[in-house]
């Protein structure tokens, strides 16, 4: 049977990250990559037998990603993130494919489904969105990039069935603070690229994406909660783009 190591970088996550660790009990390795959390996030991961906690300064999502790529010990990496949840039907397809003899595959897409607001998304872009999450570290690892940080892999990749469920938001008041940092990143970086934007730009795009997210993208099946994160998503590109416009004001 191939080995797997999962690699998750973590920063105060003490009150979601115990049903992530128990969710990969059955991994080989658990590499924590830890941005000096103040909480009991180590504590908590240091109680598993097969955690690894590395203590590194936040050095972007990529970056911080790639690093723990580097600590693993076994060639298969399985990226997760603190709140997120593999699915038992997830981890018998992926030891299924760990006791073949030989793997043909290099990379393999894993599905995410979004739940926000206590509700799991069952439709729209957010149920059972592919991310390459699972593959060979001798034939891809992470890209460097700050934000929407992805991996790079050259051989083959196919799609897995079994989803991760992604409890990505505690309540709404952590949606802001994450909506903030991320907003703040966008406008970094474009700044960095030479990128503007005009102040119609972000009147414009806010009740476009609002119409995309949901009813072209479908959250309106998903309740109540399929229109706030709508809303919210619309919100998100108003704001990171009144950002960039008023960098350029000062």
């Amino acid at each position: 049977m191939h080995k797997i190591s999962v690699v998750i970088i973590t920063f105060n996550e003490e009150n979601r990250i115990r049903p992530t660790l128990e969710s990969i009990k059955w991994s080989d390795e658990i590499i924590i990559i830890d941005s000096n959390s103040t909480d009991r996030t180590i504590d908590i991961c240091e109680e598993y037998k097969n955690c690894k906690v590395y203590v590194q300064p936040f050095l972007g999502y990529g970056a911080q990603k790639k690093f723990a790529v580097e600590k693993a010990s076994y060639d298969w990496i399985f990226s997760l993130d603190a709140d997120e949840v593999v699915t038992n039907t997830l981890r018998d397809e992926i030891i299924a494919i760990l006791s073949l003899p030989i793997i043909a595959t290099d990379g393999f897409y894993v599905p995410i489904t979004l739940v926000f607001m206590n509700r799991v998304f069952n439709y729209g872009s957010e149920n059972k969105f592919p991310h390459l999450r699972l593959f060979n570290k001798n034939k891809g690892d992470f890209n460097t990039l700050k934000l929407h940080e992805s991996v790079k892999v050259e051989g083959t990749l196919t799609k897995l069935r079994n989803e991760i469920l992604h409890y990505s938001y505690t309540d709404i008041h952590h949606y802001f603070n994450k909506f903030n940092e991320y907003s703040s990143i966008y406008k970094h970086e474009a700044i960095k690229k030479g990128m503007k934007v005009g102040k119609f730009r972000p009147m414009l795009r806010f009740p476009f994406e609002f119409f995309r997210q949901y009813f072209v993208r479908c959250n309106f099946l998903n309740g109540y909660p399929g229109f706030v994160w709508s809303l919210f998503s619309a919100f998100y590109v108003f704001v990171k783009y009144n950002k960039l416009y008023e960098s350029y004001l000062k």
